[in-house]
């Protein structure tokens, strides 16, 4: 086997259990998620056990990340992402800019004004506002957001987003379809805590 190969190998394990802990995630909860035993995913992290397709395509399904993310494969072909935006019949543009479906997804979206309409749904949204403020109902309760700003709401609560006015609103907004949720790791103006 090469070197590079070797490498390549290698790393996996630590890349792996860095995956899982990030995740917050034991590995009896992996294991029940996988259906790999405690022991094979404990020898894979800690490079005792070769990584094969059949231990790695339930472990990248279990976290929701591409095998090729798993072991790090090279970027081929050309790196660009060519965003393709849907024009809604109401006057929104819809531009996504991630392509894994079962996971959290990731949009710019332009919203033009139109009436409000509460829905529910599964899932997770969180909304950022780049540009114009951004009116949110959620069930009683209505907020002003702007350049800035951050919503984040499960959408079992009925709820609507648009602009404030006659004028568009320009928002990143993540959509999580199994209640996924954004995890915020820093925020300014916070204090370090030891």
């Amino acid at each position: 086997m090469d070197a590079e190969l070797e490498q390549v190998l290698d790393a996996i394990g630590p890349r792996l259990r860095t995956l899982r802990r990030d995740r917050g995630l034991t590995l009896e909860a992996l294991a029940a998620t996988t259906g790999l035993s405690v022991s094979t995913l404990s020898r894979l992290e800690s490079g005792l056990r070769r990584p094969t397709l059949d231990l790695l395509i339930p472990l990248a399904r279990a976290h929701r990340v591409p095998l090729d993310q798993l072991v790090a494969a090279p970027a081929t072909g050309d790196p660009r992402v060519h965003l393709t935006p849907l024009r809604k019949d109401d006057g929104s543009v819809l531009v996504p800019l991630t392509q894994y479906p079962g996971r959290v997804q990731v949009f710019k979206h332009v919203l033009a004004p139109r009436e409000p309409k509460l829905v529910t749904h599964e899932g997770y949204e969180w909304l950022y506002v780049l540009a114009g403020e951004l009116r949110l109902v959620l069930g009683d309760h209505e907020h002003t957001l702007r350049p800035g700003e951050v919503a984040e709401f499960d959408t079992a609560e009925p709820h609507w987003f648009g602009p404030t006015g006659t004028s568009a609103v320009e928002i990143l907004h993540l959509f999580g379809p199994r209640g996924d949720q954004a995890v915020v790791r820093a925020s300014p103006g916070r204090p370090a805590t030891p």
